[in-house]
């Protein structure tokens, strides 16, 4: 499925409504593949083969993991939806220029499209969700892994791309107590106003509050688990019990909070938030950079080394405690694409050698979005080159579980296609399919 909807013949959706495969009781129209058909040609997709069967083929696969998630029922959830369908949006109005002119191009209101739009991704997010679901145990072992290299041709082996891996230390910069009592006095005002009932929180949580994620959807969070939620907001937010009432603030490495219950169900929670975070000040920031420069000087001058400095000053709590090795989320491993490193930090190991220490900048966190200071050490360069076991030992074990999960996934479909009525209209038939569809009489007796 691709993951927005189709442009030009949405809009025009000037194709008749013929019915070209049905699966089960859903039918897939010439229309709908059509729609699909031009939104790949728009986004340059490749199809490795005839559009109009690979297109229509994966349309039928989809609906079958569709009518697996209704069986499963399956719960959308709705705010990180709302979250991507307004991301698109924004996507279509800075290209197009305007809203004027996307409802222009769509032919259509704003509502219609955000409604198409939630449809798309409602059903993306059920498929997803379905397929982890199948996939869930899927952990290959070493020697699996081992195996897997072993029987895969040389030339099948990806290009890895120039990686790094680096070490940080970061300072974030004392913060008045001034500024900090600003900001719980604003979210104290906050939290009276809707405890008397002369404001709404949501109202106030898109007015106000600095987490543009939820702000927009007036302080939303959506269901989440406790292990999904910082540590302080989770215990805050699971002891309300009164949606009418506000929390005392709550303060996390995001920043300051007020919280306020939507519902509970089992061991998940949706609740509204209004974040504020302490602005720090130029003097705050220069401040923090002097310390950190003489915290460099003393580790060239071979005072201490960097591994013992990020240790005891280090307020990364990633790194701190693992010699400050910078983490790579995006594979579990020390190494970086330069793409995946914080933008300030790439600028300034792009110039770098290995062995060589950065003068203190300034970056944003990525997890908190506040400011800090900090200092990067290179510690090592990897140039591009052909993916190896030995040193790109994660790379390889990523593509052997990823070729477990599409097998799964294939054998899942094979069964699945045993208890589902297909029918493929003549002339949509005659194609060299991933999938035996045409394994009963439907098709070929009619």
């Amino acid at each position: 499925m691709f993951v927005a909807v189709a442009l030009a013949a949405m809009a025009q959706n000037n194709v008749a409504e013929e019915v070209a495969w049905v699966i089960g009781d859903e039918p897939i129209f010439k229309s709908d593949i059509e729609e699909q058909y031009q939104q790949a040609l728009y986004e340059r997709v490749a199809i490795d083969g005839n559009p109009y069967c690979v297109i229509p083929e994966q349309m039928a696969v989809d609906k079958l993991f569709l009518d697996q998630a209704r069986i499963d029922t399956v719960e959308v959830q709705q705010s990180t939806i709302s979250s991507e369908v307004e991301n698109r949006i924004n996507f279509f109005i800075a290209n197009f220029g305007s809203k004027e002119k996307v409802e222009e191009y769509f032919r259509m209101p704003l509502p219609r499209l955000r409604e198409k739009l939630t449809e798309v991704y409602s059903d993306q997010y059920c498929i997803q969700q379905v397929q982890s679901d199948l996939t869930k145990n899927v952990k290959a072992t070493p020697a699996d892994v081992r195996r897997f290299y072993n029987n895969l041709p040389k030339d099948s082996l990806p290009f890895v791309p120039m990686q790094v891996e680096t070490q940080i230390i970061t300072i974030n910069p004392v913060i008045p107590q001034q500024e900090i009592d600003e900001v719980k006095s604003r979210l104290r005002d906050y939290a009276q106003q809707v405890n008397s009932g002369e404001r709404e929180f949501s109202t106030l949580a898109i007015l106000y509050s600095q987490d543009q994620s939820t702000s927009v959807y007036g302080g939303e969070t959506g269901f989440q688990s406790r292990s999904v939620l910082l540590p302080e907001y989770a215990n805050a937010a699971f002891n309300l019990n009164d949606t009418k009432r506000v929390s005392n603030i709550v303060e996390t490495d995001d920043g300051f909070h007020i919280i306020q219950l939507i519902e509970k169900r089992g061991d998940r929670i949706n609740t509204r938030h209004i974040l504020l975070r302490p602005q720090v000040s130029d003097k705050d920031l220069t401040d923090a950079l002097n310390r950190l420069d003489s915290v460099r000087n003393d580790i060239l001058a071979g005072k201490h080394t960097f591994e013992e400095t990020a240790l005891y000053i280090s307020q990364d709590k990633d790194s701190r405690n693992n010699n400050g090795n910078m983490l790579n989320e995006k594979n579990h491993s020390s190494r970086f694409e330069m793409a995946d490193l914080p933008a300030e930090v790439g600028k300034k190991v792009s110039t770098m050698q290995p062995g060589d220490i950065s003068e203190p900048f300034v970056m944003i966190n990525p997890k908190t979005r506040r400011e800090q200071v900090a200092v990067v050490r290179l510690v090592k360069r990897i140039d591009g080159h052909k993916a190896d076991l030995a040193d790109d030992y994660m790379i390889i074990k990523e593509m052997c579980e990823a070729q477990a999960k599409e097998n799964i996934l294939r054998d899942w479909v094979i069964q699945k296609q045993k208890s589902v009525y297909v029918y493929i209209e003549e002339g949509w038939r005659n194609c060299e399919f991933k999938y035996d569809w045409l394994h009963n009489d439907s098709s070929k007796n009619k």
